[in-house]
C-alpha cells in the first residue's frame, strides 16, 4: 500500500484486478442523497464535511459535471486519479495515488452509487482493503435553479485502516483536510477554464 516509489501502471492494474471482486470492505456509514445512516459515527470514526459555492449558472454546473467527470477534483500534483480513464458509474474502481512524506501510496475505492440529474451530479465511493482509510466518501455538485448558485461538497466518515496511517493520524488528518480545500480551490478552478 506504501511504496518509496511511485507505483508502475503494471502495479496499478494489478491492484485493480486484485480487488475487482472482492466484497465491501466498509460498512455502510453514509448515503449518496440522504448522508450519514447513523447520527454520530461509529466508535474510531470521524465525519467530515466540506462544501463551498464554486459559481453561478448552468453552463458553471455543466462545467463542473465535465470536470468531475475527468476527475479534475483529484488533480492536485500530490494526489490523482491513477486510473482516470474510469467511468463514474456504480462498480466502478477508482484508484487514488497519493504522494505524501516521501512515500506513495495507492489506495482503491469502489463506485456504490451515482446520481446525474438536472440539478444534482456525483458519486459515493466505498473504500476496499487496499486503501488506507476504511470508510465511504461521497462528492456531489449541485445547482439550484432559484438562485443558480453551484455547490461542491465533499462528505466522508472514516477511520485509519493502515497501521502507518494510524501510527502517523495527526498526519492523516491533516492530509485529509488538505485534500478538501485543495479539491474545492481545483474545482473553482475548472468552471471557470478561460481564467486558468
Amino acid at each position: 500500500m506504501f511504496h518509496f516509489k511511485r507505483p508502475t501502471p503494471a502495479a496499478i492494474d494489478n491492484a485493480i484486478a486484485t480487488t475487482r471482486d472482492l466484497p465491501a470492505a466498509t460498512p455502510a456509514l453514509l448515503t449518496l442523497l440522504g448522508g450519514p445512516i447513523a447520527p454520530v459515527p461509529p466508535r474510531g470514526f470521524v465525519h467530515d464535511v466540506s462544501s463551498t459555492e464554486i459559481g453561478h449558472g448552468r453552463e458553471v454546473f455543466e462545467n463542473a459535471r465535465r470536470a468531475f467527470s475527468t476527475w479534475a477534483h483529484f488533480d492536485l500534483g500530490w494526489v490523482r486519479v491513477a486510473n482516470p480513464a474510469a467511468p463514474i458509474r456504480s462498480g466502478s474502481m477508482v484508484v487514488v495515488e497519493v504522494h505524501a512524506a516521501g512515500l506513495w501510496s495507492l489506495n482503491l475505492s469502489r463506485i456504490d452509487e451515482t446520481v446525474n440529474t438536472s440539478t444534482l451530479f456525483g458519486f459515493i465511493y466505498a473504500t476496499t482493503r487496499l486503501h488506507v482509510e476504511q470508510g465511504r466518501e461521497r462528492f456531489l455538485i449541485g445547482f439550484d435553479p432559484n438562485t443558480e448558485v453551484v455547490t461542491y461538497s465533499i462528505e466522508a466518515i472514516s477511520r485509519p485502516r493502515h497501521p502507518l496511517a494510524q501510527l502517523a493520524y495527526p498526519f492523516t488528518r491533516l492530509m485529509q483536510h488538505r485534500f478538501a480545500g485543495e479539491s474545492h480551490l481545483r474545482m473553482r478552478r475548472a468552471v471557470y477554464p478561460e481564467s486558468t
